[in-house]
């Protein structure tokens, strides 16, 4: 890894306005710790994993330098109908997967919450700014795997 750490950065961008606030937040922090950012966005947060999965495909196939690490960003809001939980579930069981068998250094920023109001609260920057803790905690996970020599 080089000085800058290379992150690649996937945005569910179903709601665009909260997409916008996390990816702001967590741009800010990123940009403050000198990192090269790779954006890619998806429809949605059941997509997140699929993409997460790719670039690790094609990095691979490439033979080519897997990111230093990852941020995930995007939005779940329950309605009336059972998708919340398998969008929320899924997103995260196939995240955390990947996460544990490939050692990867992420920050998971999907937000599960029950209303909007819940959501702006959680991706406002003024507020709890989970954008920019998602990017914080990629930064941190960085850190670990550098002591463990990896």
């Amino acid at each position: 890894m080089t000085d800058k750490p290379s992150i690649l950065l996937i945005e569910a961008r179903n709601y665009e306005e909260l997409a916008d606030e996390l990816a702001t937040g967590a741009m800010e922090v990123l940009d403050e710790a000198g990192a090269v950012v790779t954006r890619i966005s998806v429809p949605g947060v059941l997509d997140i994993p699929s993409a997460l999965s790719m670039a690790l495909i094609g990095a691979e196939v490439a033979d080519a330098d897997v990111y230093d690490g990852y941020v995930l960003l995007g939005v779940v809001i329950r309605s009336e109908t059972s998708r919340y939980e398998i969008v929320a579930n899924e997103s995260a069981r196939a995240i955390m997967s990947m996460v544990t068998s490939e050692g990867l250094a992420l920050g998971n920023g999907i937000q599960t919450v029950e209303n909007q109001d819940q959501a702006r609260g959680r991706v406002k920057r003024t507020n709890k700014n989970n954008g920019a803790d998602a990017a914080r905690t990629a930064l941190a996970m960085i850190d670990v795997k550098k002591k463990f020599g990896l």
